[in-house]
C-alpha cells in the first residue's frame, strides 16, 4: 500500500510523513490518495472495486477511479499548499463517474470531501478553474482546509453519498 511506502503507521500524520508525500510526484500522491481510500473502506467494510483490464490488472486510464457501495468515484488528491488551499487538479466532469472524492493531506492532518458529479459540473461544490487556456476539458477546484471535513467524518459521508443522500454530514 503506498501510505505504508511513507510511514508504517501514517496515522496520525506526523510534519515528517508529510514531507515525504509533498516530495514526490503528483502521480504518487495521487496513488497514496486512492491507496488510503481504499484503506479506509476497508476498514469500515465498505464493497470496493477498482477499475481492471482484461488481465486483471488495476487500470490507471479509466473516466472513475473507485467504487464504493456501488457508485462511482473520481479520487483527486492534493497536499496542502504555501497559503493553506488545497489545488485538485484535472477535473474533468465529462467522464462518466457518479461524484467526486477529494483527499487534501495537510502538515497535520487529511481532510477530505465529496460531492456528486452534477455539483462539481454546476459549481456547487466550489470554483472550477479551467486548467488550459480556452479548454474546457479539464480543471482545478481548490480548496481550502476549512471548507473540508475531517477524515473523522469519511465513514458517515460514504454512508451518505453511496445511499443517494448527498446533503451535509
Amino acid at each position: 500500500m503506498a501510505l505504508q511506502r511513507f510511514s508504517s503507521a501514517f496515522w496520525p500524520l506526523t510534519t515528517t510523513d508529510f514531507a515525504r508525500v509533498k516530495n514526490i510526484s503528483n502521480t504518487q500522491v495521487g496513488d497514496v490518495g486512492q491507496d488510503f481510500v481504499v484503506a479506509l473502506c476497508e476498514k469500515y467494510g465498505f464493497e470496493t472495486e477498482l477499475p481492471t483490464d482484461d488481465r486483471g490488472r488495476t487500470r490507471r486510464e479509466n473516466p472513475w477511479d473507485i467504487k464504493i457501495n456501488g457508485v462511482t468515484f473520481e479520487v483527486k488528491t492534493a497536499t496542502e499548499d504555501v497559503k493553506g488551499a488545497f489545488q485538485f487538479n484535472h477535473i474533468r466532469y465529462h467522464r462518466l463517474y457518479d461524484a467526486i472524492l477529494c483527499i487534501g493531506i495537510s502538515p497535520n492532518d487529511i481532510l477530505f470531501d465529496a460531492w456528486p458529479k452534477a455539483m462539481v459540473a454546476t459549481g456547487a461544490a466550489g470554483h472550477l478553474v479551467t486548467m488550459d487556456k480556452g479548454s474546457s476539458a479539464t480543471w482545478k477546484l481548490t480548496k481550502r482546509g476549512d471548507s473540508l471535513r475531517p477524515i473523522s467524518n469519511f465513514e458517515r459521508r460514504i454512508e451518505d453519498m453511496t445511499r443517494g443522500h448527498y446533503g451535509n454530514a
